[in-house]
């Protein structure tokens, strides 16, 4: 069993109307099958409304499944007593870092999780440096979060995550809220923490730009996993995307236009690089 798991996974939000009347019953995922490997890069695509978020609070045990079961490091997400330990052990960034950092300095924000769970003082100081040094931050350790731009408040988010040591890190939709630099900024510190520390990571995300790097990407619509493979794969799909109402890489489309104008070029570009050598070498 992988470091997550979720089996015929089911969740429903109920929607109260009027006093009396049955609730009406939206069905956000819909019979989920995965398997996450320690240590994987994993990035969930789909548009808004698609459950990919609804997927992310499954996997720190802020939602338990309606039906079917969700495990964490072999845990029933679904056992009232396992969850403090799930939540140790799969650290959540939300979309705006704003609703995460609560601490008046960047360092004391970074070491208020283990403080929570009992770490002595030592060790905590020892995890704040640490944390904010894989995440870039340790020069804004002194800093008030409010004179900090979108960017850095999200590594001070991921920093304070680090810093609880967890096997693995959900991240719903970090940089939605973010302009590029940002963007690359928070990606950078994450994919470093995947490769350098072996850190399981589960991107949630509508950017098809920042899945490239993931070791496989699933694909979500209506709450259910509708495609799965290698960036490469699910990019060479072009159409397939489309249907799923998904933004493709400019990149990739402009590739795959060419190749159905005639240019022998393969399918699945991911940069600019592969497109440029692919049609230096198709003269």
């Amino acid at each position: 069993m992988g470091i997550i798991k979720a089996a015929k996974l089911v969740f429903d939000y109920l929607k109260y109307t009027e006093e009396g009347k049955e609730p009406e019953v939206n069905r956000a995922i819909d019979g989920v099958d995965l398997d996450i490997a320690e240590g994987q890069f994993i990035a969930i695509l789909g548009h808004n409304g698609s459950g990919k978020s609804t997927l992310a609070k499954h996997m720190n045990a802020l939602l338990v499944p309606t039906d079917g079961t969700l495990w964490v490091d072999s845990m029933d997400t679904a056992e009232d007593d396992d969850v403090w330990k799930i939540r140790q052990k799969a650290g959540m960034v939300f979309q705006n870092p704003d609703n995460q950092i609560i601490g008046s300095v960047v360092e004391e924000d970074v070491g208020f999780g283990p403080e929570n769970i009992g770490i002595p003082t030592d060790e905590i100081w020892k995890r704040v440096d640490d944390a904010l040094a894989k995440t870039g931050m340790i020069s804004y350790r002194k800093h008030s979060p409010n004179k900090l731009s979108g960017g850095q408040k999200q590594r001070v988010a991921i920093a304070g995550v680090v810093a609880m040591k967890p096997k693995c890190i959900i991240l719903d939709e970090p940089t939605a809220m973010l302009d590029p630099n940002g963007r690359k900024e928070v990606l950078a510190a994450v994919r470093e923490l995947n490769q350098k520390e072996g850190v399981t990571v589960i991107l949630i995300t509508h950017y098809m730009e920042e899945v490239t790097l993931a070791d496989k990407v699933y694909v979500m619509d209506s709450g259910r996993i509708v495609m799965q493979g290698t960036p490469r794969e699910i990019f060479s799909q072009v159409d397939t995307l489309k249907k799923y109402r998904l933004d493709v890489p400019q990149v990739t489309l402009l590739a795959d236009e060419l190749a159905k104008a005639g240019v022998d070029i393969p399918s699945g570009i991911l940069t600019i690089e592969e497109l440029v050598n692919a049609l230096c070498q198709s003269n």
